[in-house]
């Protein structure tokens, strides 16, 4: 199923679209070039790409002022900014989509190059390359991490986010009780502790990593912040074992949990201690998963899954 669909063409005279030319300095070759609308289908807000025709190239925009998602009570032009100063950051690091501008006067968009190619969610269907694929994905976080070390560390901030989290998913009193009595466990535990923080991409999701040309692009860059890098970790591990249980096996991603996690350690010991650390995320991971909307039996299933993660404090 494509992720997005066709809006509209505009052409010269409207308003955003001449906005784009400008912006675009020089990159559009003619100014009175009709722009196609696609509007990509999973977005926390209005997201759209825009594609100048007989030019070769796009952009996308996204609306931080059209929200679609759970959250609503924000300052959009806050979160333009600061998701665009944190895309100039990034990508310095690692490959990105480059930002180009923001408007607060057209609903706080941003603008960004399209980068067009597989996503890593192709690669997990098809389970072809995955293992490589993999690879270049704990590279790609490792550089980011590495790169980005803070001597500071807000351990509250992961808990903190564990409770967001399960304030969505309107939880029955005895079931939401049982989480608070494992995070509270986990809170005692030095295995969430660090030293350090990390900036660190947050939604880590199979979408958001796209392979063009030999080269790895992580994309969507609204959540990320300082954390503990193992979030990235666990999430990204949940979303690879969520992957395959609706395939009818979660235990068929263990192999490639366990090349992704080698791959991203620098060591033997690094690695066992990041597995020490990685099921507290992996639960937030599970968590945040099960805010999508399932039937019953498979969000339940996502529960479980959770509370199994957290079982394994020490």
């Amino acid at each position: 199923m494509s992720r997005e669909h066709f809006v509209n063409t505009i052409t010269r005279g409207h308003k955003f679209r001449d906005w784009l030319i400008e912006v675009l300095d020089g990159r559009v070759q003619n100014k009175e070039c009709a722009v196609n609308v696609y509007e990509i289908n999973i977005s926390s807000h209005t997201v759209c790409r825009y594609e100048f025709v007989d030019e070769g190239f796009s952009v996308v925009a996204k609306f931080l002022g059209e929200p679609k998602g759970e959250t609503r009570e924000y300052n959009p032009c806050d979160v333009m900014e600061n998701e665009f100063e944190n895309l100039k950051k990034v990508n310095e690091i690692i490959n990105t989509s480059k930002p180009i501008a923001w408007n607060k006067y057209f609903n706080c968009v941003i603008v960004i190059e399209y980068v067009s190619g597989k996503s890593l969610m192709w690669y997990m269907e098809h389970e072809k390359h995955l293992d490589s694929r993999l690879s270049e994905i704990a590279g790609l976080l490792r550089r980011l991490h590495d790169n980005t070390k803070m001597n500071f560390y807000d351990r509250k901030k992961e808990f903190d986010d564990f409770q967001w989290n399960l304030d969505f998913l309107y939880l029955d009193a005895h079931t939401r009780n049982k989480f608070d009595e494992l995070l509270g466990k986990w809170w005692n535990s030095p295995q969430v502790n660090e030293e350090y923080s990390y900036f660190i991409h947050r939604d880590v999701t199979p979408l958001n990593y796209i392979f063009h040309n030999d080269k790895i692009y992580a994309i969507d860059f609204e959540s990320s912040g300082y954390r503990n890098r193992i979030h990235d970790l666990g999430v990204f591990c949940a979303e690879i074992k969520n992957h395959f249980a609706l395939k009818g096996s979660g235990q068929r991603a263990e192999p490639y949990i366990r090349h992704f996690l080698w791959e991203y350690s620098k060591d033997e010991e690094e690695f066992y201690k990041i597995t020490v650390t990685l099921p507290f995320y992996m639960a937030y991971g599970w968590l945040r998963i099960a805010r999508l909307g399932w039937h019953p039996g498979y969000y339940n299933y996502l529960l479980r899954e959770a509370k199994s993660c957290l079982n394994a404090v020490r």
